[in-house]
Order: structure tokens, then sequence, then C-alpha cells
């Protein structure tokens, strides 16, 4: 399998071309290796050459413009994924190692059910493998990052800077055959930065003025929102809007986000001068909250050796949008009995202060509990969790699997709580310790 164009919008959209040889054309010219026959697009538009192993795109003429991320490019070192732009119409370059291992499954529905278990099981088998080659150890952060993918939810990771937060993402974008972008917030970061803004521009055949919306970072598969506490709150609220929303609104027009989309943010525990602390409902959009802890003496020696020599890491491409699409379509279909989802309930009950079902030290340690979506997340959670296991039926010890993830940051400690040095985590084994699987 050679390199190939495909063309992801545009009149032909869906059209592929293999790139042979080491010189092509691409423009509205019948002669032109690649035609491209969209608005904006002349006859000879651009060049894409093959140069020690790598393809480059170029412009034909220095008056063709070639755009990139929005912006106009004189060179471009093709990667798998990169998307460009000729005109109105937008190409992507896929690689050989791009080939998707695990089949998609065809139409919406799917219709083998234990097939796809299968399929799935040994998906998440291999993204492991895959992660577990570059990333050392934060197996368990990787497992609950992919149950979140899985479940369409997001994750707020915690920890200390240099525990490869962003490596993480990178290489998890790569297995996933995904896009992935990172945002750095800071004070002075407006929602416009982010979600994107109308631009004024002239045609150039025509030399017509319009607005044209330019997209910000936020349209991408999978964001590394880094130290998302570091930026005010307007900022916030526009990325936890388009979480749930999964769209953004831009001067009165509407523009849906990529999918899958797949939030990571991050906070630094350590530094909280000069921070926006996220409010408790907003807290409560993120599916999990995630810890990542020191690595182990071992893994640290070994991060040591691997990270200090000449390494350049590559993985293969297992899954691609469509097939991490139907995945989701089919956690949706997993089966859950009144007897799992009584202990779900019961288990975020118990949390809540003054209520009949929590015990004695939750009305001393906490101001507030868990709202209904807990519930919700702790069914998708154990959901995942099933199929990735290569079953398809859910028992209360996989709804108690992912309660810390699900709860550590949706309850809150009062001054009694924080005196004692009492943390979310003790409390949340306590209430699993309290509250037992209810009986048939």
């Amino acid at each position: 399998m050679s390199e190939k164009l495909v063309i992801v919008r545009g009149q032909e959209k869906g059209r592929e071309f293999d790139l042979t040889g080491t010189r092509m054309t691409l423009g509205s010219d019948e002669d032109c290796s690649i035609p491209v026959h969209d608005e904006g697009v002349v006859g000879s538009h651009a060049v894409i050459e093959k140069e020690n192993g790598a393809w480059y795109l170029r412009p034909a003429a220095a008056e063709n413009l070639v755009q990139f991320d929005e912006h106009p490019v004189h060179e471009l070192r093709l990667e798998h994924g990169a998307v460009f732009q000729l005109g109105r119409a937008h190409l992507r370059f896929v690689t050989p190692r791009a080939a998707i291992e695990i089949n998609p499954l065809a139409g919406e529905g799917i219709e083998n059910q234990e097939e796809a278990v299968e399929q799935l099981r040994q998906a998440h088998d291999q993204i492991q493998e895959q992660v577990s080659s570059i990333i050392i150890g934060q197996q368990e952060v990787l497992n609950q990052i992919l149950v979140a993918l899985f479940a369409r939810g997001h994750c707020l990771i915690i920890g200390v800077p240099g525990l490869a937060k962003t490596l993480m993402v990178r290489v998890l974008s790569g297995v996933l055959d995904l896009e992935g972008k990172r945002i750095q917030f800071t004070p002075d970061l407006m929602p416009s930065d982010i979600t994107g803004t109308d631009i004024l521009e002239e045609d150039s055949v025509t030399h017509t003025r319009q607005f044209r919306f330019n997209r910000g970072p936020l349209f991408t598969n999978v964001l590394l929102a880094d130290e998302i506490n570091r930026t005010p709150p307007k900022t916030q609220a526009a990325l936890l809007e388009a979480m749930q929303e999964r769209r953004v609104t831009a001067a009165g027009s509407t523009y849906d986000l990529p999918q899958p989309f797949l939030v990571l943010a991050t906070q630094n525990p350590i530094e909280q001068e000069g921070t926006y602390p996220l409010p408790e409902a907003q807290l409560d959009r993120f599916m999990f909250c995630i810890h990542i802890n020191y690595p182990s003496a071992k893994e640290e020696q070994r991060i040591l050796l691997e990270t200090t020599r000449d390494f350049q890491w590559e993985v293969d491409r297992l899954l691609d949008a469509d097939s991490i699409l139907r995945f989701q379509h089919l956690v949706r279909q997993v089966p859950v009995s009144d007897h799992v989802a009584l202990h779900a309930s019961e288990l975020i009950r118990a949390t809540r202060p003054g209520e009949p079902e929590s015990p004695e030290f939750v009305s001393r340690w906490l101001r507030w509990g868990a709202g209904t979506r807990a519930g919700q997340y702790l069914l998708l959670a154990a959901k995942v969790h099933v199929l990735l296991n290569g079953r398809f039926n859910v028992s209360c010890s996989d709804i108690r699997e992912y309660a810390l993830p699900v709860l550590r940051h949706r309850i809150f400690p009062n001054f009694t709580a924080a005196s004692e040095g009492v943390t979310t985590d003790d409390i949340v084994n306590q209430i699993l310790e309290h509250v037992k699987e209810p009986e048939y």
C-alpha cells in the first residue's frame, strides 16, 4: 500500500489518489497528476514531491494559495493525517501505517454483537500494547482514558508536571488514527482563541469580500487542555460548553465539532496562585477525575534510560474515527439489570448528607454529594469495562470498579474533613465499604 491523498471535503469527497513516483501536480487541469475541480483551484495549483523519504507540498506559483490549519503555507512536510486546503477542497495525507487492523463494523447498527465485543477487546489489548511501548507505567490512567473515550466522556487529569501527560495524548492520538491538539491555557486566553473567529477575506477570483470562520484548536478529535484552571471562567465556560454540546456557536452560526471528541484537561495540584478553580457545576461535566501518581522506582529508572537516548517513537494505527463511533454505539446497547442499576443508585445516594441512605460520616464530612449524572457515568463506565474484557453483562463489581474516578470530584468536603485530613478518596472508599451489594 502506497501513500495516498484523500479528498475529505469538496465536490469529489471520498476520491483517493495513490502517490507514485517522486513528483506529482495538483490542480484543475486534466493533465495534472491529481485533478481537483473545486472552486478556487487553478490549473496547476500545487506540487507534491518526495525528498529523503518524506513528501513535501508546495504551491506551484507564489500567488497560489495552499492552506494548512487555516494558515497559508509555502512548504508543508506531510505527516499522516495532515489535512491541507486548495481552494474549497480539503485533502488528507494517509500513510501505509494508517491501515486499520481492527475492521470497522459495517452499517449504523451492529448485528453480530459477540463479534463486535471480541473486536473491541482485541483493539483494547493492542492499544495497551502499543502505548506501553512508548509510555512506561500509567496503565490504569490509560485504561480510564480509553473507557471515557468509548463512553463519550471527558477526563480531568490531576498530576504534577513531568509525568508524560502530553506525550500520552500524542501517542494515543496516533494509535487511534485521530487528530490531536494541545492548548496551553493562560490568564489572557480568550474564548475566540480556542473556538475560532470570523475573518474578512477577499476572493482571489471574484474580488468579493466575505466573512469566513477560522476554526480554532477546539476542532480536533483529542484535545489536551493543559492547566485549564489557569484561564478565566469565560474561557473555561467556552470549552465546557463545547464538551457538553459538541458544537461551537460563533456570530450566530453553529459548527459541529469532529467526532469522536475527547477532552483531557489537566490541573497542577501544586501551584494554585493566580488560578481560577473550576466551579462544582463545571467539574460535573467531566466523566472521570484521574490522579496521575509518581512512577515506581523501577519504572522511573527505565524512564530515565529510555528518554535520554536518541529515539524516535512510532506506532501502528489501530482504529479510525468511524470504528470508534460504532463501538461507542455498541456501548449503549449493553443491557443493565434493575439489580445493578439499584446498586449504582444506592452508591450515589449514600454520598448526599441528610439522606436516609447516607451513613453518619457523610453528614460529618461532606457539604454536597453527587448528582444523578454520577450514576449515569457509573453505568456507562461499567458497560465499557465489560466490553473491554470480552463480556456483555454488567455486575455490581463492575460498577464499583470506577466509583473513585467518577465520584471523587463530585463530592465536596467541609471544613471538618479538611481539618481532620480526610480526602474525597477516603470518603468514597468508606462509602464502598458501607454500601453492600443489594440482595436479589
